[in-house]
């Protein structure tokens, strides 16, 4: 499980850093970045 969660956390920084450059949608990228962001600290909290 906690493969999966820094899979889907790499895939949403590394969409939210090209829509940053973008510019396409501006509200969804930071939802990705938030989405991002608790997928790497829910999975630091389980691995410890």
């Amino acid at each position: 499980m906690r493969s999966i969660l820094y899979i889907i956390a790499v895939i949403l920084v590394i969409s939210w850093i090209l829509g940053v450059f973008v510019y396409s949608v501006k509200g969804l990228i930071h939802i990705l970045l938030v989405l991002a962001v608790i997928s790497l600290l829910l999975g630091l909290i389980r691995r410890s």
